[in-house]
């Protein structure tokens, strides 16, 4: 469980900035006609002033409900739409939504313009509900759609203290496991190439990384460690290059994605090294890449399609009962074994 809700204004509050009755501000919500002009503009007035949002279960049962949830991706390179991850995320959050009337609405935000009209958008009534994907750790998004009383689950977090819904995958315990198994093979020179770290989940998969070192008393120098830039194949290959550079007696590394340990599989073959005599790699995702690796690669397998249910689920619970905490869901990863390891 989480923090408490903060208050958010009532329809009778805004009756009363407005002098009008509850169910004046009902019609002009629910655009009734019987309305004059000038009440219309009072009471609209006092549901911007008060940043009154309609109470969404309610609006359902009068018909007016959206049935449209909006995916919200927060990366502000559009390209990384292409990546594993993202059409992951799609596939999941659809499949979990196919037996429902809703409607998924894919949408990206990148800027503070885009944010406060994406809010704005939200809070008419166009959406029952948002889900968010890839935020960063300064991203005020989340608390902005929480002020405006809207229905929010994000996939993953932006620290350790988020007071907004969440579910996500146990990147700390996935990342000290897949450490674990190289120690287990022997290895000894176990590098990492992270995510970008201003994000929460390359934090915790880098903290499972040094704690299973830590655990078996092998020394985490912090140049074993290499920050990509992003989470993609490109990132992984330039920071494997620089990692090798760095240490050339390395035998292994952990990358915090399969797509930055595809990367890193460029860079390893490059520079004539063989995987896994001479280097072992370590993944995390376990996604569908657009091509398969060689060698197959070993990887924390993260259950999308369980995160995907989880979201849809918690969502329409906060878009129905409203309760009165946040909820916050971490889920089991898994080590799957394959050649590159």
């Amino acid at each position: 469980m989480g923090r408490q809700r903060p208050g958010t204004p009532t329809l009778e509050e805004v009756a009363a900035l407005a002098g009008v009755g509850r169910g004046t501000v009902s019609r002009v919500v629910n655009n009734a006609a019987g309305v004059r002009d000038s009440t219309r503009r009072a009471v609209q007035r006092a549901i911007a002033e008060l940043g009154y949002v309609p109470n969404l279960a309610a609006r359902s049962l009068a018909g007016h409900r959206a049935d449209a949830v909006a995916l919200v991706m927060t990366e502000p390179d559009w390209r990384l739409f292409g990546e594993p991850f993202f059409t992951e995320v799609v596939h999941a959050v659809g499949d979990a939504l196919t037996d429902t009337p809703v409607q998924l609405l894919l949408t990206l935000v990148r800027t503070d313009t885009e944010r406060q009209r994406f809010v704005e958008y939200a809070r008419g009534g166009r959406v029952d509900g948002v889900l968010l994907m890839s935020v960063h750790a300064e991203d005020p998004l989340p608390d902005m759609l929480a002020k405006a009383g809207l229905p929010t689950v994000m996939l993953g977090r932006r620290s350790g203290e988020e007071s907004v819904t969440y579910v996500d995958a146990d990147n700390a315990g996935g990342a000290r496991g897949a450490v674990r198994y190289l120690l287990d093979a022997g290895r000894s020179r176990i590098g990492a190439v992270s995510g970008p770290l201003d994000m929460y989940v390359a934090q915790c998969r880098l903290r499972g990384y040094r704690e299973a070192l830590e655990a078996a008393g092998v020394a985490a120098g912090a140049s074993l460690v290499v920050e990509g830039s992003d989470f993609t194949e490109e990132s992984g290959c330039r920071a494997m290059t620089g990692l090798l550079a760095r240490h050339p007696d390395i035998d292994a590394v952990f990358a915090a994605s399969d797509t930055l340990a595809a990367g890193a599989l460029n860079a390893l073959r490059a520079a004539g090294r063989r995987v896994p005599q001479d280097v072992a790699v370590i993944g995390f995702d376990d996604f569908h890449p657009a091509r398969p690796t060689d060698p197959p690669l070993t990887t924390v397998r993260q259950p999308l399609e369980e995160i995907g249910r989880t979201m849809v689920r918690l969502l329409q619970e906060e878009m129905e009962e409203s309760p009165v905490a946040w909820r916050h869901v971490i889920l089991r990863t898994e080590l799957v074994i394959r050649d590159s390891a």
